[in-house]
């Protein structure tokens, strides 16, 4: 049974049981919780890449130390806080997006981070592709499609300095909770939503060349 709008609020819930039907005091109340929310994303952030470190994996480390070590050689390179978080999370969405993991991640990145961050998490996966997907049945040069946008180069090396070696368990990786403040000051940024949008047309740098997926 639905609850009566007073009854509704008073409980921190919307009255409407269909979205065209509600009010700007539903969305009031659903406001206050997102903020609520918001301030604990950084943890849960972090809570999904421990995940990472779960369970049996076929490579020699886990998919939380690659992401770690990813992180860390980008610190070692003098890469600012933004890029290193970017490293750290690059690979989060193995857990529920194997197949379009990069997408995944550069979503959740997108509200707090520069264009130019999120396009360059958002295209790993077909940079990275150059070092193995021959040996997969793919083509190891799908991201010459991108070939000349200007954000070409930061992708190549990404992938290329940290990346693509980043698999090595004698490498010096540090620990998740070196990285944490950092991920907590990234997500303690006004996300674009609630501020201008910096990915409006006039402010974009954009491509008509479409995303690869994974598996393409």
């Amino acid at each position: 049974m639905s609850l009566d709008a007073t009854t509704a609020h008073a409980a921190g819930k919307a009255a409407f049981t269909r979205i065209d039907e509600s009010t700007r005091e539903d969305w009031a109340v659903i406001a206050a919780h997102d903020h609520d929310y918001l301030a604990g994303l950084a943890d849960t952030v972090l809570a999904t890449l421990e995940r990472l470190g779960e369970g049996h994996q076929p490579y020699q480390i886990t998919r939380l130390e690659h992401c770690l070590q990813t992180a860390t050689r980008a610190e070692h390179a003098g890469a600012d806080e933004e890029i290193i978080v970017a490293a750290l999370l690059h690979d989060i969405g193995d857990e529920l997006a194997l197949f379009d993991h990069a997408e995944y991640a550069a979503s959740i990145l997108r509200p707090f981070v520069s264009e130019k961050t999120h396009w360059i998490v958002k295209h790993h996966d077909v940079f990275q592709g150059h070092y193995y997907w021959d040996k997969v049945g793919g083509d190891k040069d799908a991201r010459e499609r991108f070939r000349g946008h200007p954000w070409f180069a930061d992708v190549e090396a990404f992938c290329r300095d940290w990346d693509c070696p980043s698999f090595d368990p004698a490498y010096p990786t540090r620990e998740l909770d070196h990285f944490a403040p950092m991920v907590r000051r990234i997500f303690a940024r006004k996300p674009f939503s609630v501020v201008a949008d910096p990915y409006a047309p006039q402010a974009s740098v954009t491509t008509t060349t479409k995303t690869p997926s994974a598996s393409e």
